[in-house]
């Protein structure tokens, strides 16, 4: 008797980190290249989609258990106001897609540290 084991939903996580000058995304897209993603900017929102697309080859084999994660994905984030939206980067490097978004020069700017002192 045979038994299917449908594939999981892929639903990547995302790592943000803010500095000074930027907000840094960072997901984890294994067996994905950059051709399978979609990074749009929209009123604001940064949205991330794409596909894991699940392999398998009824001539070849058959699955009895699948633990790897497919399907469709879209995360959305929405920007702050301080954002630079004309000067996001993306780059996608052994699986890790990172998109850097800077902040506008009048946020950094308004950044300022304020020395606490023992009492």
């Amino acid at each position: 008797q045979s038994r299917t084991f449908a594939p999981s939903t892929f639903r990547p996580d995302v790592d943000i980190n803010e500095t000074d000058t930027s907000y840094e995304f960072r997901t984890e897209l294994p067996g994905l290249d950059e051709n399978d993603i979609e990074l749009t900017l929209s009123d604001s929102a940064l949205t991330l989609k794409g596909e894991k697309k699940f392999e398998h080859d009824e001539k070849k084999s058959e699955v009895h258990v699948s633990e790897r994660s497919y399907g469709s994905f879209r995360r959305s984030f929405s920007l702050p106001q301080e954002a630079d939206s004309e000067n996001i980067a993306a780059a996608f490097d052994n699986g890790v897609l990172t998109v850097t978004v800077p902040k506008t020069k009048a946020a950094q700017n308004l950044a300022k540290k304020i020395t606490i002192e023992k009492a």
